[in-house]
Protein backbone atom coordinates (compact mmCIF):
# COMPACT_ATOMS: atom_id res chain seq x y z
CA UNK A 1 0.00 0.00 0.00
CA UNK A 2 1.14 3.58 -0.62
CA UNK A 3 0.48 6.56 1.61
CA UNK A 4 -0.76 6.70 5.19
CA UNK A 5 -4.47 6.10 5.70
CA UNK A 6 -6.37 8.00 8.38
CA UNK A 7 -8.43 5.54 10.37
CA UNK A 8 -10.90 6.20 13.14
CA UNK A 9 -8.45 4.76 15.64
CA UNK A 10 -5.45 6.89 14.61
CA UNK A 11 -7.63 9.98 14.38
CA UNK A 12 -8.97 9.55 17.91
CA UNK A 13 -5.45 8.84 19.23
CA UNK A 14 -3.96 11.89 17.51
CA UNK A 15 -6.66 14.27 18.69
CA UNK A 16 -6.07 13.08 22.22
CA UNK A 17 -2.43 14.15 21.89
CA UNK A 18 -3.06 17.67 20.64
CA UNK A 19 -5.67 18.58 23.20
CA UNK A 20 -9.39 18.95 23.66
CA UNK A 21 -9.52 22.41 22.12
CA UNK A 22 -9.49 21.09 18.58
CA UNK A 23 -12.55 18.96 19.25
CA UNK A 24 -14.84 21.91 19.87
CA UNK A 25 -14.25 23.53 16.46
CA UNK A 26 -17.48 23.14 14.42
CA UNK A 27 -17.26 20.53 11.68
CA UNK A 28 -18.40 22.91 8.95
CA UNK A 29 -15.44 25.16 9.77
CA UNK A 30 -13.07 22.24 9.37
CA UNK A 31 -14.34 20.91 6.10
CA UNK A 32 -17.22 22.86 4.63
CA UNK A 33 -20.66 21.70 3.59
CA UNK A 34 -20.87 17.93 3.14
CA UNK A 35 -17.56 17.33 4.92
CA UNK A 36 -17.25 13.96 6.64
CA UNK A 37 -14.78 13.96 9.52
CA UNK A 38 -12.17 11.19 9.57
CA UNK A 39 -13.67 10.02 12.85
CA UNK A 40 -16.89 9.28 10.96
CA UNK A 41 -15.20 7.38 8.14
CA UNK A 42 -15.28 3.58 8.26
CA UNK A 43 -12.75 1.06 6.97
CA UNK A 44 -14.23 -1.63 4.74
CA UNK A 45 -12.96 -4.75 3.01
CA UNK A 46 -14.55 -6.66 0.13
CA UNK A 47 -14.32 -10.42 -0.30
CA UNK A 48 -15.24 -11.46 -3.84
CA UNK A 49 -14.80 -8.27 -5.82
CA UNK A 50 -15.44 -9.26 -9.42
CA UNK A 51 -19.24 -9.13 -9.65
CA UNK A 52 -21.63 -7.46 -7.20
CA UNK A 53 -18.68 -6.82 -4.90
CA UNK A 54 -17.42 -4.13 -7.27
CA UNK A 55 -20.90 -2.57 -7.39
CA UNK A 56 -21.08 -2.50 -3.59
CA UNK A 57 -17.54 -1.09 -3.43
CA UNK A 58 -18.49 1.64 -5.91
CA UNK A 59 -21.14 2.82 -3.48
CA UNK A 60 -18.93 2.59 -0.38
CA UNK A 61 -16.01 4.36 -2.06
CA UNK A 62 -18.01 7.59 -2.28
CA UNK A 63 -17.68 8.26 1.45
CA UNK A 64 -15.70 5.47 3.16
CA UNK A 65 -12.24 3.92 3.18
CA UNK A 66 -11.66 0.70 1.25
CA UNK A 67 -8.62 -0.77 2.94
CA UNK A 68 -8.48 -4.37 1.70
CA UNK A 69 -9.74 -6.73 -0.95
CA UNK A 70 -9.71 -10.51 -0.97
CA UNK A 71 -10.27 -12.25 -4.29
CA UNK A 72 -9.04 -15.32 -6.12
CA UNK A 73 -8.82 -13.54 -9.50
CA UNK A 74 -7.56 -9.96 -9.32
CA UNK A 75 -7.20 -9.72 -13.10
CA UNK A 76 -10.98 -10.04 -13.38
CA UNK A 77 -11.46 -7.65 -10.45
CA UNK A 78 -9.30 -5.03 -12.19
CA UNK A 79 -11.37 -5.41 -15.37
CA UNK A 80 -14.56 -4.64 -13.41
CA UNK A 81 -12.97 -1.50 -11.99
CA UNK A 82 -11.95 -0.43 -15.50
CA UNK A 83 -15.54 -0.86 -16.70
CA UNK A 84 -16.69 1.70 -14.14
CA UNK A 85 -14.35 4.49 -15.23
CA UNK A 86 -16.69 5.62 -18.02
CA UNK A 87 -20.45 6.05 -18.22
CA UNK A 88 -22.66 4.83 -21.06
CA UNK A 89 -21.71 7.91 -23.09
CA UNK A 90 -17.97 7.18 -22.61
CA UNK A 91 -17.56 10.18 -20.32
CA UNK A 92 -15.45 10.09 -17.16
CA UNK A 93 -17.41 8.72 -14.23
CA UNK A 94 -16.24 10.44 -11.01
CA UNK A 95 -17.33 7.65 -8.68
CA UNK A 96 -15.57 5.10 -10.89
CA UNK A 97 -12.35 7.11 -10.77
CA UNK A 98 -12.63 7.28 -6.98
CA UNK A 99 -13.12 3.53 -6.82
CA UNK A 100 -10.03 2.90 -8.93
CA UNK A 101 -7.92 5.13 -6.74
CA UNK A 102 -9.00 3.24 -3.64
CA UNK A 103 -8.74 -0.14 -5.35
CA UNK A 104 -5.16 0.57 -6.38
CA UNK A 105 -4.12 1.64 -2.87
CA UNK A 106 -5.86 -1.10 -0.86
CA UNK A 107 -4.15 -4.24 0.43
CA UNK A 108 -4.84 -7.37 -1.61
CA UNK A 109 -5.19 -10.95 -0.45
CA UNK A 110 -6.01 -14.14 -2.32
CA UNK A 111 -7.23 -15.80 0.90
CA UNK A 112 -9.82 -13.98 3.02
CA UNK A 113 -8.59 -15.84 6.11
CA UNK A 114 -5.19 -14.20 5.77
CA UNK A 115 -6.86 -10.83 5.38
CA UNK A 116 -8.90 -11.25 8.57
CA UNK A 117 -5.80 -12.41 10.43
CA UNK A 118 -3.46 -9.63 9.28
CA UNK A 119 -5.66 -6.61 8.54
CA UNK A 120 -6.71 -5.31 11.96
CA UNK A 121 -8.14 -1.96 10.82
CA UNK A 122 -11.25 -3.42 9.14
CA UNK A 123 -14.63 -2.31 10.53
CA UNK A 124 -16.90 -4.12 8.09
CA UNK A 125 -16.71 -6.73 5.35
CA UNK A 126 -18.73 -6.97 2.13
CA UNK A 127 -19.07 -10.61 1.04
CA UNK A 128 -19.88 -11.06 -2.65
CA UNK A 129 -18.34 -14.42 -3.48
CA UNK A 130 -20.20 -17.28 -5.18
CA UNK A 131 -22.97 -18.67 -2.96
CA UNK A 132 -21.01 -21.63 -1.63
CA UNK A 133 -18.58 -19.31 0.21
CA UNK A 134 -21.01 -16.80 1.71
CA UNK A 135 -21.51 -18.47 5.08
CA UNK A 136 -17.88 -19.52 5.44
CA UNK A 137 -16.63 -15.95 5.01
CA UNK A 138 -19.47 -14.29 6.93
CA UNK A 139 -19.05 -16.55 9.93
CA UNK A 140 -15.29 -15.93 10.06
CA UNK A 141 -15.78 -12.16 9.74
CA UNK A 142 -18.46 -12.03 12.44
CA UNK A 143 -16.34 -14.14 14.78
CA UNK A 144 -13.66 -11.50 14.28
CA UNK A 145 -16.13 -8.82 15.35
CA UNK A 146 -16.67 -7.36 11.86
CA UNK A 147 -19.93 -5.95 10.59
CA UNK A 148 -21.03 -7.86 7.48
CA UNK A 149 -22.90 -7.11 4.27
CA UNK A 150 -23.60 -10.47 2.60
CA UNK A 151 -24.84 -10.70 -0.96
CA UNK A 152 -27.96 -12.72 -1.64
CA UNK A 153 -28.67 -15.53 -1.19
CA UNK A 154 -27.36 -15.21 2.33
CA UNK A 155 -26.19 -18.84 2.39
CA UNK A 156 -25.89 -21.99 0.34
CA UNK A 157 -27.86 -24.21 2.75
CA UNK A 158 -30.61 -24.07 5.35
CA UNK A 159 -28.15 -25.15 8.04
CA UNK A 160 -25.84 -22.24 7.18
CA UNK A 161 -28.74 -19.77 7.38
CA UNK A 162 -29.48 -20.97 10.90
CA UNK A 163 -25.81 -20.69 11.92
CA UNK A 164 -25.51 -17.07 10.72
CA UNK A 165 -28.86 -16.09 12.26
CA UNK A 166 -27.86 -17.51 15.63
CA UNK A 167 -24.50 -15.74 15.40
CA UNK A 168 -26.18 -12.42 14.60
CA UNK A 169 -28.62 -12.76 17.50
CA UNK A 170 -25.78 -13.64 19.88
CA UNK A 171 -23.78 -10.57 18.75
CA UNK A 172 -26.26 -7.67 18.55
CA UNK A 173 -23.49 -5.07 18.24
CA UNK A 174 -22.49 -6.54 14.87
CA UNK A 175 -24.55 -4.81 12.15
CA UNK A 176 -25.59 -7.16 9.36
CA UNK A 177 -27.28 -6.75 6.00
CA UNK A 178 -28.18 -9.06 3.12
CA UNK A 179 -27.71 -7.55 -0.33
CA UNK A 180 -31.33 -7.72 -1.49
CA UNK A 181 -31.45 -4.03 -2.32
CA UNK A 182 -35.15 -4.03 -3.18
CA UNK A 183 -35.84 -4.39 0.54
CA UNK A 184 -34.78 -0.75 0.95
CA UNK A 185 -36.97 0.55 -1.88
CA UNK A 186 -40.00 2.82 -1.62
CA UNK A 187 -41.94 0.31 -3.70
CA UNK A 188 -41.44 -2.44 -1.14
CA UNK A 189 -42.81 -0.20 1.59
CA UNK A 190 -45.81 0.75 -0.50
CA UNK A 191 -46.54 -2.95 -1.11
CA UNK A 192 -46.46 -3.54 2.66
CA UNK A 193 -48.78 -0.60 3.38
CA UNK A 194 -51.33 -1.60 0.75
CA UNK A 195 -51.38 -5.27 1.72
CA UNK A 196 -51.49 -4.64 5.45
CA UNK A 197 -54.22 -2.00 5.17
CA UNK A 198 -56.46 -4.58 3.49
CA UNK A 199 -56.81 -2.81 0.14
CA UNK A 200 -57.11 -6.13 -1.73
CA UNK A 201 -58.55 -8.07 1.22
CA UNK A 202 -57.17 -11.30 2.73
CA UNK A 203 -54.48 -12.92 0.55
CA UNK A 204 -54.43 -16.70 0.08
CA UNK A 205 -52.42 -17.05 -3.13
CA UNK A 206 -49.23 -15.43 -4.40
CA UNK A 207 -47.46 -16.04 -7.73
CA UNK A 208 -43.79 -15.15 -8.22
CA UNK A 209 -41.81 -15.59 -11.44
CA UNK A 210 -38.50 -14.78 -13.13
CA UNK A 211 -36.99 -15.51 -16.51
CA UNK A 212 -33.62 -16.43 -14.96
CA UNK A 213 -31.52 -18.37 -15.87
CA UNK A 214 -32.63 -18.05 -19.50
CA UNK A 215 -30.27 -15.73 -21.45
CA UNK A 216 -28.24 -15.16 -18.26
CA UNK A 217 -26.32 -18.38 -17.53
CA UNK A 218 -26.55 -22.05 -18.56
CA UNK A 219 -28.32 -24.71 -16.51
CA UNK A 220 -29.43 -28.24 -17.30
CA UNK A 221 -26.05 -28.95 -18.93
CA UNK A 222 -23.58 -31.77 -18.20
CA UNK A 223 -20.25 -31.30 -16.45
CA UNK A 224 -17.37 -30.92 -18.92
CA UNK A 225 -15.23 -34.05 -19.10
CA UNK A 226 -12.46 -33.18 -21.51
CA UNK A 227 -12.52 -36.83 -22.57
CA UNK A 228 -13.08 -38.22 -26.07
CA UNK A 229 -16.76 -38.86 -26.80
CA UNK A 230 -18.01 -42.40 -26.22
CA UNK A 231 -19.10 -44.58 -29.10
CA UNK A 232 -22.84 -44.54 -29.75
CA UNK A 233 -24.71 -47.33 -28.04
CA UNK A 234 -27.46 -49.59 -29.27
CA UNK A 235 -30.90 -48.02 -29.50
CA UNK A 236 -34.25 -49.85 -29.68
CA UNK A 237 -35.51 -46.93 -31.75
CA UNK A 238 -32.84 -47.19 -34.43
CA UNK A 239 -31.24 -43.83 -33.63
CA UNK A 240 -28.29 -43.77 -31.20
CA UNK A 241 -28.63 -40.03 -30.54
CA UNK A 242 -30.63 -40.40 -27.36
CA UNK A 243 -30.94 -37.59 -24.81
CA UNK A 244 -28.22 -39.25 -22.72
CA UNK A 245 -25.84 -39.70 -25.64
CA UNK A 246 -26.28 -36.11 -26.82
CA UNK A 247 -25.35 -34.96 -23.31
CA UNK A 248 -22.27 -37.20 -23.33
CA UNK A 249 -21.20 -35.62 -26.62
CA UNK A 250 -21.77 -32.14 -25.19
CA UNK A 251 -19.74 -32.94 -22.04
CA UNK A 252 -16.89 -34.08 -24.25
CA UNK A 253 -17.15 -31.16 -26.66
CA UNK A 254 -16.81 -28.63 -23.82
CA UNK A 255 -13.20 -29.75 -23.52
CA UNK A 256 -10.71 -29.18 -20.73
CA UNK A 257 -8.67 -26.08 -19.88
CA UNK A 258 -5.64 -25.26 -17.74
CA UNK A 259 -6.13 -22.96 -14.75
CA UNK A 260 -5.35 -19.41 -15.95
CA UNK A 261 -2.36 -17.63 -14.38
CA UNK A 262 -3.42 -15.62 -11.33
CA UNK A 263 -6.59 -17.62 -10.62
CA UNK A 264 -6.40 -19.44 -7.27
CA UNK A 265 -8.76 -22.26 -8.20
CA UNK A 266 -8.25 -24.22 -4.99
CA UNK A 267 -9.42 -21.22 -2.95
CA UNK A 268 -12.31 -20.70 -5.36
CA UNK A 269 -13.52 -24.27 -4.73
CA UNK A 270 -13.08 -23.62 -1.01
CA UNK A 271 -15.52 -25.67 1.10
CA UNK A 272 -16.66 -27.96 -1.73
CA UNK A 273 -15.77 -31.51 -0.70
CA UNK A 274 -15.72 -32.76 -4.28
CA UNK A 275 -12.72 -32.29 -6.56
CA UNK A 276 -14.02 -30.02 -9.34
CA UNK A 277 -11.48 -29.41 -12.13
CA UNK A 278 -11.27 -25.86 -13.42
CA UNK A 279 -13.30 -24.97 -16.50
CA UNK A 280 -14.20 -21.48 -17.80
CA UNK A 281 -17.88 -22.46 -17.80
CA UNK A 282 -17.87 -21.88 -14.02
CA UNK A 283 -16.02 -18.60 -13.58
CA UNK A 284 -16.96 -15.82 -13.77
CA UNK A 285 -20.73 -15.57 -13.13
CA UNK A 286 -21.91 -18.92 -14.51
CA UNK A 287 -21.26 -20.61 -11.16
CA UNK A 288 -24.88 -19.86 -10.23
CA UNK A 289 -26.16 -22.79 -12.27
CA UNK A 290 -23.83 -25.43 -10.79
CA UNK A 291 -24.78 -27.40 -7.67
CA UNK A 292 -21.26 -27.18 -6.23
CA UNK A 293 -21.21 -23.39 -6.26
CA UNK A 294 -24.70 -21.88 -6.48
CA UNK A 295 -28.38 -22.41 -5.83
CA UNK A 296 -29.77 -21.52 -9.24
CA UNK A 297 -32.41 -18.98 -10.19
CA UNK A 298 -34.38 -19.47 -6.97
CA UNK A 299 -31.34 -18.49 -4.92
CA UNK A 300 -30.44 -15.65 -7.24
CA UNK A 301 -33.82 -13.94 -7.60
CA UNK A 302 -35.89 -15.30 -4.71
CA UNK A 303 -34.32 -12.74 -2.39
CA UNK A 304 -35.57 -9.98 -4.71
CA UNK A 305 -39.02 -11.45 -5.43
CA UNK A 306 -40.14 -13.76 -2.61
CA UNK A 307 -38.90 -11.07 -0.23
CA UNK A 308 -41.96 -8.85 -0.77
CA UNK A 309 -44.77 -11.34 -0.04
CA UNK A 310 -42.68 -12.86 2.75
CA UNK A 311 -42.35 -9.42 4.38
CA UNK A 312 -45.75 -7.92 3.58
CA UNK A 313 -47.72 -10.99 4.68
CA UNK A 314 -45.59 -11.70 7.77
CA UNK A 315 -44.77 -15.24 6.63
CA UNK A 316 -42.55 -17.54 8.67
CA UNK A 317 -41.62 -21.16 7.97
CA UNK A 318 -43.57 -23.03 5.28
CA UNK A 319 -45.22 -26.25 6.39
CA UNK A 320 -44.98 -28.04 3.04
CA UNK A 321 -43.04 -27.62 -0.20
CA UNK A 322 -43.18 -29.44 -3.53
CA UNK A 323 -41.25 -28.81 -6.71
CA UNK A 324 -41.08 -29.93 -10.31
CA UNK A 325 -38.67 -29.10 -13.09
CA UNK A 326 -37.20 -29.80 -16.47
CA UNK A 327 -34.17 -32.11 -16.80
CA UNK A 328 -31.13 -31.67 -14.53
CA UNK A 329 -27.66 -31.45 -15.98
CA UNK A 330 -25.81 -34.63 -15.01
CA UNK A 331 -22.52 -36.50 -15.11
CA UNK A 332 -22.29 -40.30 -15.41
CA UNK A 333 -21.04 -42.22 -12.37
CA UNK A 334 -19.66 -45.64 -13.46
CA UNK A 335 -20.66 -48.86 -11.64
CA UNK A 336 -18.83 -49.52 -8.38
CA UNK A 337 -18.00 -53.24 -8.05
CA UNK A 338 -17.61 -52.82 -4.28
CA UNK A 339 -21.08 -51.37 -3.79
CA UNK A 340 -23.97 -53.52 -2.43
CA UNK A 341 -25.64 -55.58 -5.11
CA UNK A 342 -28.72 -53.93 -6.56
CA UNK A 343 -27.79 -50.44 -5.37
CA UNK A 344 -27.57 -47.51 -7.76
CA UNK A 345 -23.83 -47.34 -7.03
CA UNK A 346 -23.46 -50.93 -8.19
CA UNK A 347 -25.43 -50.20 -11.35
CA UNK A 348 -23.94 -46.78 -12.05
CA UNK A 349 -26.08 -43.68 -12.31
CA UNK A 350 -26.28 -40.10 -13.54
CA UNK A 351 -25.40 -37.59 -10.84
CA UNK A 352 -27.03 -34.12 -10.97
CA UNK A 353 -24.42 -31.39 -11.40
CA UNK A 354 -26.33 -28.39 -12.76
CA UNK A 355 -29.82 -27.14 -11.96
CA UNK A 356 -32.72 -27.57 -14.39
CA UNK A 357 -33.45 -24.83 -16.90
CA UNK A 358 -36.93 -24.26 -15.45
CA UNK A 359 -38.59 -25.07 -12.13
CA UNK A 360 -41.80 -24.44 -10.26
CA UNK A 361 -42.06 -24.62 -6.48
CA UNK A 362 -45.18 -24.47 -4.34
CA UNK A 363 -45.02 -23.45 -0.68
CA UNK A 364 -47.81 -23.72 1.88
CA UNK A 365 -47.69 -21.29 4.83
CA UNK A 366 -49.93 -21.53 7.89
CA UNK A 367 -52.41 -18.91 9.08
CA UNK A 368 -50.95 -16.02 11.09
CA UNK A 369 -53.49 -14.73 13.59
CA UNK A 370 -56.45 -13.41 11.59
CA UNK A 371 -54.59 -13.84 8.29
CA UNK A 372 -55.49 -16.99 6.31
CA UNK A 373 -53.06 -19.68 5.11
CA UNK A 374 -51.06 -18.70 2.00
CA UNK A 375 -49.93 -20.73 -0.99
CA UNK A 376 -46.88 -19.15 -2.63
CA UNK A 377 -45.99 -20.34 -6.13
CA UNK A 378 -42.56 -19.85 -7.74
CA UNK A 379 -41.78 -20.15 -11.48
CA UNK A 380 -38.42 -19.66 -13.21
CA UNK A 381 -36.71 -20.41 -16.52
CA UNK A 382 -39.29 -18.51 -18.58
CA UNK A 383 -42.36 -20.16 -17.04
CA UNK A 384 -45.25 -17.83 -16.26
CA UNK A 385 -47.98 -18.06 -13.64
CA UNK A 386 -51.64 -18.40 -14.67
CA UNK A 387 -53.28 -15.05 -15.30
CA UNK A 388 -55.68 -14.01 -12.50
CA UNK A 389 -59.26 -13.40 -13.58
CA UNK A 390 -59.11 -9.79 -12.39
CA UNK A 391 -56.07 -8.98 -14.53
CA UNK A 392 -57.13 -7.01 -17.64
CA UNK A 393 -56.42 -8.78 -20.92
CA UNK A 394 -54.23 -5.94 -22.19
CA UNK A 395 -51.78 -6.20 -19.27
CA UNK A 396 -48.65 -8.14 -20.25
CA UNK A 397 -46.75 -10.09 -17.64
CA UNK A 398 -43.15 -8.89 -17.81
CA UNK A 399 -40.66 -11.51 -18.92
CA UNK A 400 -38.05 -10.47 -16.34
CA UNK A 401 -40.42 -11.37 -13.53
CA UNK A 402 -42.72 -10.05 -10.84
CA UNK A 403 -45.15 -10.82 -8.04
CA UNK A 404 -48.94 -11.16 -8.01
CA UNK A 405 -50.82 -11.05 -4.70
CA UNK A 406 -54.37 -12.41 -5.11
CA UNK A 407 -56.78 -11.04 -2.52
CA UNK A 408 -60.50 -11.40 -1.98
CA UNK A 409 -61.17 -7.86 -3.29
CA UNK A 410 -58.49 -7.51 -5.95
CA UNK A 411 -54.89 -8.13 -6.93
CA UNK A 412 -51.61 -6.31 -6.38
CA UNK A 413 -48.71 -6.66 -8.80
CA UNK A 414 -45.13 -5.48 -8.48
CA UNK A 415 -42.03 -5.86 -10.63
CA UNK A 416 -38.64 -7.16 -9.53
CA UNK A 417 -37.12 -5.39 -6.48
CA UNK A 418 -40.61 -4.31 -5.39
CA UNK A 419 -40.81 -1.65 -8.08
CA UNK A 420 -43.95 -0.33 -9.78
CA UNK A 421 -46.67 -1.71 -7.44
CA UNK A 422 -50.14 -1.43 -8.99
CA UNK A 423 -53.69 -2.55 -8.22
CA UNK A 424 -56.49 -4.23 -10.15
CA UNK A 425 -59.27 -3.39 -10.53
CA UNK A 426 -57.86 0.11 -10.96
CA UNK A 427 -60.76 1.49 -8.89
CA UNK A 428 -58.80 0.33 -5.81
CA UNK A 429 -56.16 2.96 -6.57
CA UNK A 430 -58.31 5.78 -5.14
CA UNK A 431 -58.68 3.93 -1.85
CA UNK A 432 -54.96 3.09 -1.84
CA UNK A 433 -54.06 6.79 -2.17
CA UNK A 434 -55.54 7.36 1.29
CA UNK A 435 -53.40 4.70 2.99
CA UNK A 436 -50.94 6.40 5.37
CA UNK A 437 -47.19 5.87 5.08
CA UNK A 438 -46.46 3.69 8.09
CA UNK A 439 -43.04 2.46 6.90
CA UNK A 440 -40.16 4.90 7.06
CA UNK A 441 -38.59 5.49 3.65
CA UNK A 442 -34.85 4.98 3.11
CA UNK A 443 -33.37 7.90 1.15
CA UNK A 444 -30.00 6.19 0.57
CA UNK A 445 -28.74 3.09 -1.19
CA UNK A 446 -28.92 -0.30 0.51
CA UNK A 447 -25.15 -0.19 1.14
CA UNK A 448 -25.30 3.28 2.67
CA UNK A 449 -28.19 2.15 4.87
CA UNK A 450 -25.86 -0.53 6.27
CA UNK A 451 -23.04 1.98 6.81
CA UNK A 452 -25.34 4.42 8.60
CA UNK A 453 -26.63 1.57 10.77
CA UNK A 454 -23.04 0.78 11.76
CA UNK A 455 -22.62 4.45 12.73
CA UNK A 456 -25.78 4.28 14.84
CA UNK A 457 -27.73 6.68 12.63
CA UNK A 458 -30.45 4.25 11.54
CA UNK A 459 -31.35 0.54 11.51
CA UNK A 460 -30.27 -1.98 8.89
CA UNK A 461 -33.02 -2.64 6.38
CA UNK A 462 -32.47 -6.39 5.83
CA UNK A 463 -30.52 -7.72 8.85
CA UNK A 464 -29.62 -11.38 9.16
CA UNK A 465 -32.38 -11.96 11.71
CA UNK A 466 -34.85 -11.39 8.88
CA UNK A 467 -32.73 -12.34 5.88
CA UNK A 468 -31.84 -15.79 7.23
CA UNK A 469 -35.48 -16.85 7.50
CA UNK A 470 -36.25 -15.55 4.02
CA UNK A 471 -33.20 -17.41 2.70
CA UNK A 472 -34.23 -20.62 4.46
CA UNK A 473 -37.63 -20.45 2.77
CA UNK A 474 -36.01 -19.97 -0.65
CA UNK A 475 -33.60 -22.86 -0.10
CA UNK A 476 -36.38 -25.20 1.02
CA UNK A 477 -37.52 -25.03 -2.59
CA UNK A 478 -34.12 -26.45 -3.59
CA UNK A 479 -34.48 -29.14 -0.89
CA UNK A 480 -37.86 -30.17 -2.33
CA UNK A 481 -36.47 -30.13 -5.86
CA UNK A 482 -33.55 -32.38 -4.92
CA UNK A 483 -35.84 -34.71 -2.97
CA UNK A 484 -37.57 -35.63 -6.22
CA UNK A 485 -40.38 -34.99 -8.65
CA UNK A 486 -43.93 -35.66 -7.57
CA UNK A 487 -43.11 -35.60 -3.85
CA UNK A 488 -44.19 -33.15 -1.17
CA UNK A 489 -41.97 -32.53 1.85
CA UNK A 490 -43.50 -31.59 5.20
CA UNK A 491 -41.35 -29.20 7.20
CA UNK A 492 -41.07 -28.52 10.92
CA UNK A 493 -39.40 -25.13 11.06
CA UNK A 494 -38.97 -25.13 14.84
CA UNK A 495 -36.77 -28.21 14.68
CA UNK A 496 -35.37 -27.58 11.16
CA UNK A 497 -36.47 -31.02 10.00
CA UNK A 498 -38.35 -32.63 7.12
CA UNK A 499 -40.77 -34.93 8.92
CA UNK A 500 -42.15 -37.21 6.22
CA UNK A 501 -39.16 -38.08 3.98
CA UNK A 502 -36.07 -38.81 6.05
CA UNK A 503 -33.58 -38.70 3.17
CA UNK A 504 -34.64 -35.13 2.32
CA UNK A 505 -32.88 -33.87 5.45
CA UNK A 506 -29.48 -34.44 3.85
CA UNK A 507 -30.20 -31.47 1.57
CA UNK A 508 -30.61 -29.08 4.52
CA UNK A 509 -26.84 -29.02 4.84
CA UNK A 510 -23.83 -30.06 2.76
CA UNK A 511 -20.60 -31.98 2.95
CA UNK A 512 -17.57 -29.75 3.56
CA UNK A 513 -13.94 -30.08 2.67
CA UNK A 514 -11.78 -30.58 5.77
CA UNK A 515 -11.13 -27.30 7.56
CA UNK A 516 -13.97 -25.41 5.86
CA UNK A 517 -17.08 -26.52 7.78
CA UNK A 518 -19.67 -24.01 8.97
Amino acid sequence: MTGKKITRRTFVADTGKIGLGVMIVPRHVLGGVGFQAPSDTMNFAVVGFGGMGSENALELAKTENLVAFADVDFAYSASKVAEKLKDDEKKDRPEGITLKQKFDKAARYSDFREMLDKQKDIDGVVIATPDHLHAVVAKAAMQNGKHVYVQKPLTYSVHEARVLRDLAIANPKIVTQMGNQGHSSDGARLVNEWIQSGIIGPVRDVHVWTNRPVVYWPQGVPRPTGSPPPAPGQSPFGNPFSFRYVNQLLASALGSYPVPPGLHWDLYVGPVAEDVPYHPIYHPFNWRGWINFGVGALGDMGAHLIDHPFWALGLTYPTSIEATSTQWGTMPIPPDPKAPAGSREARGYNKPVSYPVATSVHYQFPARGAQPPVKLNWYDGGLYPPRPDLLPDDITLKSEGGVIFIGEKGILMNDTYGSNPRLFPVSLTEEAALVPKTYERIPWSHEVNWVKAIKGETKASSPLEYAAQLTETMLLGIVALRTGQGRKILYDGDSMRVTNIAEANQYLTREYRAGWAV
